[in-house]
């Protein structure tokens, strides 16, 4: 009688591991489908949307990914499965690196078409085109160098409260470079007249770009501290 007993137990003890297994097996395969089904999912979002809410896929697909990678361990035979993660895996690879490369493009693509505002300055300052990055004053020379402080000094002027504190410096690096070109100019004919006038133009630029930098330094720490 108690040999029955024991082997009446012994029965139920494996028939509740064996049920056990088999629903953690079925629960692993359920994470698997889940891990497909997102994978399969992501091939109707519009090339745009998935740009734009790339992080949260990524995210999303990392955490279904190391579940179902988890889910393999508890499938006795996971080969069908694996081979199925592995196909998924595959596909969402080359939906990534497809994103990836758009991104990439339109990042570049951007940076083209956005307008450069140093460039911007320099052309009101001096003419379009006239001066690059390079700070050439080439061909500034004693015949037009007295239009060229006019131009800069009388833009200054016109557009002094919409300029940041970084567009004051480096309209003072400009200043400073144009100031050396006059050294040279100076030495190449230089009227006394257009001497002048220059002078004039400095002595204006001076005190306006002291005041309007330090007013554009307060304006930002203003709102910062807001």
């Amino acid at each position: 009688m108690k040999n029955t007993k024991l082997a009446l137990g012994l029965a139920v003890i494996a028939i509740g591991f064996t049920s056990c297994k088999d629903e953690k097996a079925e629960q692993a395969g359920k994470k698997v489908d889940t891990y497909v089904m997102y994978v399969d999912s992501l091939g109707n979002v519009t090339a745009e949307d998935a740009r734009e809410n790339w992080e949260g896929i990524e995210a999303s697909y990392q955490l279904r990914s190391a579940e179902a990678e988890a889910a393999i361990a508890d499938m006795k035979d996971n080969a069908e499965a694996q081979a199925r993660l592995d196909a998924s895996r595959a596909k969402y690879e080359a939906l990534k690196a497809k994103i990836e490369a758009e991104n990439a493009a339109a990042q570049v693509a951007a940076t083209a078409t956005a307008p450069n505002t140093k460039q911007q300055m320099r052309n009101s300052l001096f003419g379009e085109g006239k001066m690059g990055e390079d700070m050439n004053f080439s061909w500034v020379n004693a015949a037009n160098i007295h239009n060229v402080y006019q131009q800069f000094v009388h833009t200054v002027e016109d557009n002094k409260d919409k300029y940041s504190r970084e567009d004051w410096d480096e309209i003072k690096l400009m200043y400073e470079a144009l100031d050396s070109r006059k050294n040279t100019v100076e030495k190449e004919g230089l009227s006394s007249e257009d001497n002048r006038k220059i002078a004039g133009l400095k002595a204006k630029f001076a005190p306006m770009y002291t005041l309007n930098r330090m007013g554009a330094k307060s304006g930002e720490m203003k709102r910062a501290k807001e």
